[in-house]
């Protein structure tokens, strides 16, 4: 099937590197896993070998009819056709293990970290460039959303991949990365509205961050939001509030 530009489908074709990226992965035999963007159902007859259950979420019309009739042979596969972005999430533990629709990764991160009942491990496919966003101690620069997510998540890159992995063939690096819920999260739940908050502000508005206690955790002068790591942000937040 041909991709869908307004889907923004690349497509994993060789399952032989599937089942190597899935063993980068903390799924086990006793774990529902969640493939966001199921497409043909590649990473979803992979993944019914290595977990309990697999739930193949598919929004495009098309792409379900094939899903459907491509997962029949797997029976721990459960084809849903809805929206990721409106569905409701699980109440139980679960995984989620995806190539994801490029243009979507932030929604769909946004959703994940911010929900009442987030995955125990995620494992997403996306651009190499949104990925260095969520790093907390990137060398470069770090972006909002991966200050926002780090305190109740642990971010790293577990996997690069080629573009030849692809069809059709992106024209953008891309990379598997490991969003693990932190056992202890660095800011209480309970404060994390307001920690949101406090960094969304901060990276929008320079006179939030200006206003903000830069010198009581002896941040350098001059130093720029995009330039924090993720342990100054907890800190500045957490003397913010004294």
């Amino acid at each position: 099937m041909k991709r869908l530009a307004n889907y923004s489908q690349y497509f994993l074709r060789n399952p032989q590197r599937i089942k190597e990226l899935v063993g980068h992965s903390t799924i086990k035999p006793s774990d529902i896993v969640y493939d966001i963007g199921a497409g043909s159902g590649v990473i979803s007859s992979v993944l019914s070998t290595r977990c309990k259950q697999v739930i193949a979420i598919e929004v495009e019309p098309r792409m379900v009819e094939k899903l459907r009739e491509n997962m029949q042979g797997y029976p721990n596969v459960k084809v849903l056709h809805t929206d990721f972005l409106d569905m409701p999430l699980p109440k139980g533990p679960y995984k989620i293990f995806a190539n994801i629709p490029f243009h979507l990764s932030s929604p769909i991160v946004h959703k994940i970290t911010e929900a009442s009942n987030p995955p125990q491990d995620t494992y997403l496919i996306v651009q190499k460039q949104f990925a260095n966003k969520l790093l907390p101690d990137s060398d470069h620069f770090t972006g909002q959303l991966g200050m926002v997510i780090g305190p109740l998540f642990a971010v790293r890159i577990r996997q690069k991949l080629e573009r030849s992995d692809y069809f059709p063939h992106p024209n953008v690096d891309t990379v598997m990365i490991e969003l693990a819920k932190r056992p202890q999260p660095l800011i209480p739940l309970d404060r994390m509205p307001a920690y949101r908050d406090f960094v969304v502000g901060c990276f929008s508005t320079p006179a939030i961050f200006a206003k903000a206690p830069q010198r009581a955790i002896g941040l350098p002068a001059g130093i720029k939001p995009s330039q924090m790591r993720l342990t100054q942000w907890v800190a500045l937040f957490t003397a913010s509030q004294r």
